[in-house]
């Protein structure tokens, strides 16, 4: 089984971690092949979502610190630069609805990943955990930039610093993530988010991802001039002339996403 796998069925890039004895912790193999995949997502027009999740119990426990501690491995540096940073950047910028999955513990690095994405759901079992106080480091992955927009700065703060364990319920009712799902039905019920997103109008999708991106940047000034130019590029895709068309023939809409 490859290290990261991905398939592609009915408009989604179902991308899976694949180290369950290592708990899906991430050594450099497994960074690259993830910022391949997402390359790949992004990349591919019949791919219009991606669902991101773990094998085994966990979704993934963050860096594996055997790599982290070996003299002759890459070092923290390149470590967060080469596998972390360019996996965020994807993450954010691939104008796709990315959907994060999370199967089990989601810690340190691993949680961040998530709260990267676009929506993230979790099976009742889930926990997140920002777990680098720990051990001396502190968060990245852009956790200290997510994190404190998601839930405040006193949790956000409280969480980094005791590194205390959050599960999916609370994690959802703090807003840190989207929904939580019992455990029997997580599967059938986050693949099937993943499956409605992409048959929804991708164009349109990916600059709402933009204009939230901007967001965190922008004054309301340039915010909503932002959301005039690309309004008026959202009215020039095939997706809102069906949209429209359905709504006056009072019929279901069928989106291609262009």
């Amino acid at each position: 089984m490859d290290i990261v796998s991905l398939t592609k069925e009915n408009g989604v890039g179902f991308i899976t971690f694949n180290r369950a004895d290592k708990y899906n912790s991430f050594n450099r193999e497994m960074a690259l092949a993830v910022q391949a995949h997402l390359e790949d997502c992004g990349k591919d027009d019949a791919v219009r979502c991606i669902y991101i999740t773990g094998s085994g119990k966990a979704f993934c426990a963050g860096q594996d610190l055997a790599e982290a501690i070996d003299i002759a491995g890459p070092g923290l540096e390149k470590i967060v630069s080469e596998h972390y940073n360019p996996i965020i950047f994807l993450l954010r910028n691939i104008e796709k609805p990315v959907v994060a999955a999370v199967n089990g513990v989601a810690a340190g690095a691993g949680a961040n990943i998530a709260l990267a994405c676009d929506i993230v759901v979790a099976t009742e079992s889930a926990s997140f955990i920002q777990a680098f106080s720990k051990i001396g480091l502190i968060p990245d992955s852009a956790g200290t930039f997510f994190l404190p927009r998601l839930i405040g700065m006193q949790r956000a703060a409280a969480l980094m610093m005791t590194g205390d364990k959050v599960n999916a319920a609370d994690a959802m009712n703090m807003g840190m993530i989207y929904k939580c799902y019992a455990d029997d039905v997580f599967e059938t019920e986050s693949k099937k988010l993943a499956v409605s997103l992409a048959a929804m109008p991708t164009k349109g999708i990916g600059l709402t991802k933009r204009l939230l991106n901007e967001s965190f940047t922008n004054n309301l000034a340039q915010q909503l001039e932002l959301e005039k130019q690309l309004q008026v590029a959202a009215s020039a895709t095939e997706d809102y002339r069906e949209g429209v068309n359905s709504f006056l023939e009072k019929r279901k809409p069928v989106f291609k996403g262009k």
